[in-house]
């Protein structure tokens, strides 16, 4: 029995506001993603400025970016804090996570309201505010400063991504888990966490790009020498604006679309598991 098409039923002014509203949604994601589309060319561009048309087909800027050593050292700062960053706020992330669920409603409000804090807040008041939060310590122009506060950063997204795959975790396995004598620590790691794997993982994708994308808290925190990647960008836009930003730009974009393939690839296998529950 072959499925009956709900299309054609509709009339035509209901046709006519389908076709109006698929078409302002192509023109506004075209709005959107046409200023990365203009960045990609501009990075293989033979001549020495960006402009249009282009001086010829040449992969030079991309040569430059791999021999210069204040671009190799600026990726490898933005790999380092970023690895690190993922780490920490993966892991407190998830503890609030699991923390918050377990609080009565009310605290549980009041208390996701400051963790989520770091993203309500404009980034440049979170940054002057940890400058002089650790300066007395010692940690401005240090690898330590840079990496804890691009955790202050990050760990939101993960509590967001957590707690959203804990929606649909059913707390009966955990006292199933304790009925069979496993401790609390046994039943997270033999239990939960592999429910909820897929929402961690996305978090600390998120928290990642957040980490590797960030330019205002690493302004204020880092020295010369933690210099990341896209303050290396912010510094070539005013001295020195050449094709090396934009194939610095054309690399970011890549690692962005991989990201975002893997949080599909995540969301779906979650869908999977919770229509096996």
């Amino acid at each position: 029995m072959t499925k009956a098409n709900p299309t054609a039923y509709r009339s035509p002014s209901q046709r006519l506001f389908s076709f109006g509203l698929w078409t302002l949604g192509a023109l506004t994601l075209t709005f959107l993603v046409a200023p990365l589309l203009v960045v990609i060319p501009l990075s293989f561009n033979a001549g020495s400025f960006l402009t249009f048309p282009l001086a010829g087909i040449s992969g030079r800027w991309y040569e430059a970016l791999a021999t210069s050593p204040a671009w190799t050292r600026a990726f490898r700062n933005s790999i380092f804090v970023g690895i690190l960053a993922t780490i920490l706020a993966t892991g407190l992330g998830t503890a609030a996570s699991l923390g918050l669920r377990n609080l009565p409603t009310r605290f549980a409000r009041v208390l996701s309201f400051i963790v989520m804090s770091p993203i309500v807040v404009p980034v440049v008041i979170s940054a002057v505010g940890i400058y002089f939060l650790y300066a007395p310590f010692g940690l401005v122009s240090s690898y330590a400063g840079l990496i804890l506060s691009h955790t202050v950063l990050a760990a939101p997204f993960v509590v967001i991504t957590v707690m959203a795959a804990l929606d649909g975790f059913d707390q009966n396995l955990l006292r199933a888990a304790a009925s069979c004598g496993a401790s609390p620590f046994v039943a997270f790691r033999r239990v939960t966490l592999p429910l909820i794997l897929p929402g961690v993982v996305s978090g600390a994708i998120f928290a990642f790009a957040v980490s590797f994308d960030d330019v205002v808290m690493a302004l204020f925190l880092a020295g010369p020498e933690q210099r990341t990647l896209p303050v290396q960008m912010f510094n070539g836009v005013r001295e020195e604006l050449n094709p090396t930003i934009a194939a610095a730009a054309t690399l970011l974009i890549l690692l962005a679309v991989i990201l975002l393939f893997l949080v599909e690839v995540l969301r779906r296998r979650s869908a999977r598991l919770a229509k096996a529950r």
